[in-house]
């Protein structure tokens, strides 16, 4: 007969075996389960190694490319000056830019500064595009918002608010604006004006903001709806005159300008917006770290006060909340494109 404690010894034996068989186990459990994770965490703790490029689909000195390069300086000092490029894309309203960045490789080293009408505005007002907004980009944070002001040449326009603006143009042959391109924020808040106002402005399509504004000064047309941050040196300049903004306060870069909704029209308010996306298969380790980067760089005192020197308002939202504002834009948008009947080419 086996005697207890050999009974007791060999169970415990056993037991032990049973146990480190379970341990061994889970261990392996356990590694296989975090080595795609360790792999991701390695993945974004060596990024960046190498410069970044912001690609941006407006010529240098327009409110995107000023965003883009105060970005960069901060994203740059942020990674140990390692370098972040900005190349501008410019034409077709932010389109060649937007294809060559869904285009590119999705490694966190190509992003673009996307803005309003590349992103939530482009799938109303194009028949097809080269590159879907949804499926193409993977959001990674808003940086700004930017409010518009309507702007006009005081040599050629006397009015110096927005009710004697209406007033004045309802004697004139008709309302022409500029616009800074067809299917452009300033294009569909050209048409949203006219609704508020009650007047149907004739949109003046022009390439670029150098050519618009060449035409307020020349007085081709008679206004112009341009970003804070592009009118504010022009007002302060006394070249132009901006009659009201777009925002539903007022901007700090023109403290002395009233909204638009100030002066009677509290339908009116509008903004176009900026903010970094990547190519949609761009790792999502990256694209958190990208993001995380970017609202540090931008909500820093002094990011944000060049920002806002600059006429911007700053944002820097996380990838969900860009995400949000991007969907619920493409719906806004729509509906003004729908109302224009507008379709571009």
């Amino acid at each position: 007969m086996t005697s207890f404690s050999t009974l007791t010894r060999t169970l415990s034996r056993g037991l032990s075996r049973r146990h480190a068989l379970r341990s061994v186990c889970l261990a392996a459990t356990m590694v296989a389960g975090l080595a795609p994770a360790t792999g991701a965490l390695a993945q974004t703790a060596g990024y960046p190694n190498k410069p970044v490029r912001i690609i941006v689909g407006f010529p240098a000195g327009t409110g995107p490319d000023i965003v883009a390069r105060l970005l960069a300086q901060k994203l740059s000092e942020g990674w140990g000056n390692l370098g972040v490029i900005v190349d501008n894309k410019p034409g077709a309203g932010g389109l060649i830019a937007a294809t060559e960045a869904a285009r590119a490789a999705p490694d966190g080293y190509t992003l673009m500064l996307g803005e309003t009408g590349q992103l939530s505005i482009a799938p109303s007002s194009y028949n097809k595009l080269p590159y879907d907004p949804q499926k193409d980009f993977a959001p990674v944070s808003q940086v700004v918002t930017a409010d518009f002001a309507l702007l006009v040449n005081p040599q050629k326009v006397p009015s110096r608010n927005v009710k004697d603006f209406v007033a004045w143009t309802q004697q004139q042959k008709g309302l022409f604006l500029a616009t800074f391109g067809a299917g452009t924020p300033g294009h569909f808040g050209a048409f949203m004006f006219g609704e508020a106002v009650k007047l149907k402005p004739e949109p003046v399509h022009y390439k670029n903001t150098t050519d618009a504004l060449g035409g307020l000064f020349s007085g081709d047309v008679q206004g112009v709806f341009a970003s804070v941050g592009l009118a504010a040196p022009n007002v302060k300049a006394g070249k132009l005159v901006a009659l009201g903004t777009t925002g539903g306060t007022r901007s700090n870069a023109l403290p002395d300008v009233p909204t638009i909704k100030e002066q009677g029209y509290p339908s009116l308010e509008f903004n176009s917006w900026f903010g970094i996306v990547a190519p949609s298969k761009t790792p999502p380790e990256i694209v958190a770290k990208l993001s995380a980067d970017i609202i540090k760089a931008v909500q820093s005192p002094e990011g944000k006060a060049k920002m806002e020197e600059a006429g911007f308002r700053v944002t820097g939202t996380n990838r969900e909340e860009f995400a949000r504002i991007i969907a619920a834009d493409t719906v806004t948008w729509g509906k003004a494109v729908a109302a224009t009947g507008f379709k571009a080419d």
